[in-house]
């Protein structure tokens, strides 16, 4: 029987393994999820009296080398979802070799403006990495009350681009046409929900879109949408 005992130790071990994998098969054929996963599907986008301004600009920082290009700085203001505690933020966006970054974070609300830069690449030991042919990609903010349940989000796109006349949101219902190259200069142009509160903010902002520069300047040109 001692010698037995091992052998049927093992097959109860296998056929509680099979057990838990013929479960979650069933589970996944009849559709279903775990609770975690049926929260982030059931997240609903915040009602337009919710909005808050969504902006990204691409800002440089002294502290990564050659960052111009690399890094944009996610700007939220006129936040007033009741409640809420915090805010998290993910933006994903495509790289030259056809994959997918992402940059995740969580922010405690305050009261004020979130802002945070966003590298689009890597760093390790106080060493950078930039990611190659960032031109397209989503930010999503996600916002919670003080128990971790989630009040609401709101998604947009964005489109990076420089020596290049023609400024495009993604969807291509914005085009913003310039007057001539602005050499060395990176712009924005996506929708931003609300019109940003500082005027100085954006080169220009029009029926919920707008452009934003890396040197902070008007750029005269003309839109169509």
């Amino acid at each position: 029987m001692k010698n037995k005992l091992p052998l049927i130790l093992i097959g109860a071990g296998v056929l509680v393994v099979a057990l838990a994998v013929f479960v979650v098969i069933r589970s996944l054929k009849s559709g279903g999820t775990t609770g975690s996963e049926d929260e982030v599907e059931n997240v609903p986008e915040l009602s337009q009296s919710q909005w808050p301004s969504i902006t990204l600009t691409p800002v440089t920082d002294d502290k990564i080398p050659n960052s111009l290009g690399h890094l944009l700085g996610l700007k939220v203001q006129g936040i007033k979802i009741t409640g809420a505690e915090t805010m998290d933020y993910l933006l994903v966006y495509s790289t030259s070799d056809g994959g997918q970054q992402g940059v995740p974070g969580t922010v405690k609300l305050t009261g004020g403006d979130v802002e945070r830069n966003l590298l689009l690449g890597s760093e390790s030991s106080g060493k950078f990495r930039f990611d190659a042919g960032v031109s397209q990609g989503t930010i999503t903010i996600t916002f919670r009350n003080g128990n971790g349940k989630t009040l609401g989000k709101l998604t947009t796109d964005f489109h990076l681009q420089s020596n290049e006349t023609i400024l495009t949101s993604v969807d291509g219902k914005f085009t913003y046409n310039l007057d001539k190259v602005a050499k060395g200069v990176f712009f924005v142009t996506m929708p931003t929900f609300v019109q940003p509160t500082d005027p100085s903010m954006y080169v220009v902002w029009q029926n919920g879109y707008g452009v934003f520069a890396s040197d902070g300047k008007a750029h005269a040109g003309t839109t169509s949408q």
